[in-house]
């Protein structure tokens, strides 16, 4: 990993990411830019990740690879697959503290252990998701996840439909 980073306070964290993330895609509609930006600040940003990144709905069925930091990734998800697809399915974020333990597991880099999936929604419509994996086991926790869904609101508000 290269940087480790020790956090006492996720939710001061978390509001930090925040802040920083509204100065950094305030003013900025396209999606592209934002979502780069976005996936730049958390990959940088928080500790013991492996990949941070965009998948964009596509169409009803399928997810498409966004922006993103890390390796190489899955391009097409089904929607009902993964944690990311089953994210969009059931419209709600997906916490996956074992991802060898998710039936459906899309394993994609296989360093990855846990995984937590927020889905971007603007008027009740799905635009995609925002995609974590760590290499370590449970390394999301319900702090995580609130502040993944408050970075997640940020973006939708700010940018235009990818």
């Amino acid at each position: 990993m290269g940087r480790v980073i020790v956090v006492d306070d996720k939710v001061a964290l978390y509001r930090d990411l925040a802040q920083q993330l509204g100065g950094l895609i305030g003013d900025e509609r396209d999606a592209i830019a934002n979502a780069a930006n976005t996936a730049a600040l958390l990959f940088t940003s928080l500790p013991d990740l492996n990949w941070a990144g965009f998948y964009f709905l596509r169409s009803p069925e399928e997810l498409v690879l966004g922006p993103f930091q890390g390796k190489p990734a899955c391009v097409r998800i089904a929607v009902g697959r993964g944690a990311c697809g089953t994210a969009v399915e059931r419209r709600q974020s997906m916490l996956v503290e074992d991802v060898h333990a998710f039936v459906d597991h899309i394993a994609c880099d296989a360093a990855s252990r846990s995984e937590l999936v927020v889905p971007l929604i603007r008027d009740r419509r799905i635009l995609g998701v925002i995609d974590l994996d760590s290499p370590l086991l449970a390394r999301f926790d319900l702090d995580d996840q609130r502040g993944i869904e408050a970075i997640a609101a940020i973006y939708v508000k700010a940018t235009a439909d990818p």
